[in-house]
């Protein structure tokens, strides 16, 4: 490390001379550099200050970290749940075995048959998926970034470390790689840089890509049905057929039976079953896939102090309250379901809630900074997503809505709270 630190130092002068022809660039040069080492920024002035090695990026590689199990599954299970796919196409005659086997089977992973696809082949294939989802989302992202660091002559942030992980969690495998990138642009441009960057986005910027992707390109990202990858190099079979593979997705079962709980363990031989959803071993977007894996990262954030535990912790609540109270109120419109707390761990387990809770309502820069402001908003998050998915008949989904919506009103819980703090204190005094 002392060689790479010696280098770096040498090559210091050629960026952060004022008379260099490099000079231009020096953010991104200590962009490099601060993701390598910890800064040396000293503080000025005689007071004594406390110095700490723990800066933004280190945070973000935590909460990065954090992210790994659900990174983890999603390579394993994108492949399994294709393989999966090609497994009930060709039982159901949409699909010849043997064009399949004789193209990416054989010519990619040397595998003779279905039959013999192992772990591995199930692996490879979800890398093959994820990887270019990650590569866009981190290279057309920090690219932005970068570029207005440079004309703006100020560091590069270190907050889309965290976004480009996240973008790549939330879109179904079988995303568009040119869609996933215009997407990011406009979040990193229109929803980030033009409010100032890091730290001063009102939305949160993964978020953003999400909605944007909903509106601009409904039809690989509607809420009604699962998300199969599938591959272009097949010979004889085009990627779209197997990306064109659908069926309900588990928020859409359990709203259309007149029980949630026995609609979706009777569907399709209970694939929808209560342990499979807690595992993951569904398609559907990255993040949304294993809960276990999602609950790991909670872990790891709440025991370095990084996510709030309460903005977690209020969205539970507030999904299961909802869940129990809302149908019957609205029970005269001809919903299905009744007030059950079985309800309300439907909906934690179904969809995307669970990890948009941990990883996106926690975000320090778009969630409020009071504590009882954070029990305010994880609650309503979980009010309003349980809104959507019940009264809306067209969106399964609501924890897209309902962080995006929540974000706008961050400043505000923040503000009254602050006010009726004062307020007391006054009345006190």
């Amino acid at each position: 490390m002392q060689f790479l630190r010696n280098l770096i130092e040498k090559q210091r002068s050629l960026y952060h001379a004022k008379d260099s022809k490099f000079h231009k660039l020096w953010p991104l040069f200590d962009a490099f550099e601060t993701f390598l080492f910890a800064p040396d920024h000293r503080s000025g002035g005689k007071r004594v200050h406390v110095r700490d090695y723990v800066d933004l990026k280190r945070v973000m590689n935590t909460v990065i970290i954090a992210m790994l199990p659900c990174l983890v599954w999603a390579i394993w299970n994108a492949g399994a749940q294709h393989f999966h796919a090609i497994e009930q196409m060709v039982a159901a005659g949409k699909l010849n075995a043997a064009d399949y086997t004789a193209g990416w089977l054989q010519s990619l992973l040397g595998v003779p048959s279905l039959e013999a696809v192992g772990a591995f082949d199930k692996v490879v294939f979800g890398l093959q998926r994820m990887l270019p989802l990650l590569i866009v989302s981190y290279g057309v992202g920090l690219g932005i970034e970068m570029m207005f660091s440079v004309i703006r002559k100020e560091e590069v942030s270190e907050g889309y470390l965290v976004s480009g992980m996240l973008i790549a969690l939330i879109v179904p495998a079988s995303t568009p790689l040119w869609q996933l990138a215009i997407g990011v642009a406009f979040s990193v441009v229109l929803g980030k840089e033009v409010f100032g960057g890091t730290g001063m986005n009102i939305f949160n910027p993964a978020m953003m890509v999400r909605a944007f992707l909903f509106f601009a390109f409904p039809a690989q990202m509607s809420g009604d049905t699962v998300w199969v990858a599938g591959n272009d190099s097949v010979k004889g079979v085009p990627g779209s057929l197997i990306d064109g593979f659908s069926q309900p997705t588990a928020l859409a079962v359990a709203k259309a039976g007149e029980n949630g709980t026995e609609a979706l363990a009777s569907f399709h031989d209970g694939i929808y079953s209560a342990s499979n959803l807690f595992f993951g071993n569904i398609p559907g977007s990255a993040g949304e896939m294993s809960k276990l894996a999602v609950l790991l990262g909670a872990v790891i954030l709440v025991a370095t102090g990084i996510g709030s535990w309460r903005t977690m912790l209020a969205g539970v609540i507030g999904v299961l309250v909802a869940a129990y109270a809302l149908p019957p109120i609205f029970a005269a419109g001809g919903l299905p379901h009744a007030g059950t707390w079985e309800l309300g761990w439907q909906h934690l387990l179904c969809g995307g809630f669970l990890f948009g809770i941990v990883f996106m309502a926690t975000d320090p820069v778009s969630c409020p900074e009071t504590n009882i402001g954070k029990w305010i908003y994880g609650a309503l998050i979980g009010v309003v997503t349980v809104l959507v998915r019940t009264i809306n008949p067209a969106y399964p989904e609501g924890m897209m809505l309902a962080v995006l919506l929540l974000n706008a009103f961050a400043p505000t819980i923040d503000h009254f709270v602050v006010a009726a703090n004062i307020k007391r204190r006054l009345a006190r005094a």
